[in-house]
């Protein structure tokens, strides 16, 4: 397994556990519910966790795709730029959830506030991880770069007989 195998098998679950941590803890703050934000908040400290992996096997990952027909430094920059971004949204975002969890547990006075600034910082961070996902995506699929439809493709045949002249 290299670094571009491991890679593709974390860099997934910041994603979806920011997108679902975000969605358990409005449903914790709408339902007055501190067991449901305490989910949310277990789970976006995990997905800090999955995004120091993605981190750690990004730049092997580059180096071994960089050179690829149709992947190309441009794009993979790109992408690095905007990772190097997210994380840090994301290690603030999981501080805060563990703050917010801890003042949870504990009954302290400003649970409240640090579960709104968790949510805050859940907001950035999925519109972040949006961007950042995006362009890992179009690292190696083509068909959803801005671009896209401008790139050289065979028109298909249509595969029937053909009348004479």
């Amino acid at each position: 397994m290299n670094d571009a195998h491991l890679h593709l098998l974390v860099n997934h679950f910041p994603i979806i556990g920011t997108i679902f941590g975000l969605g358990i803890l409005i449903a914790g703050i709408v339902f007055k519910n501190n067991s449901v934000k305490n989910t949310a908040f277990v789970l976006l400290m995990v997905s800090a966790v999955f995004g120091f992996v993605a981190m750690s096997t990004g730049e092997g990952a580059e180096e071994l795709v960089e050179d690829m027909p149709s992947v190309g430094k441009k794009i993979i920059h790109e992408h690095e730029e905007l990772a190097e971004k997210f994380i840090l949204v994301l290690y603030v975002t999981g501080a805060f959830a563990l703050l917010s969890l801890i003042a949870n547990l504990k009954k302290h006075s400003k649970a409240n506030l640090f579960t709104w600034i968790t949510l805050l910082l859940t907001i950035v961070t999925a519109v972040l991880v949006k961007e950042v996902g995006t362009s890992g995506g179009e690292v190696r699929h083509t068909e959803i770069r801005a671009n896209g439809g401008n790139t050289e493709i065979a028109a298909p045949e249509t595969g029937g007989e053909h009348e004479e002249d």
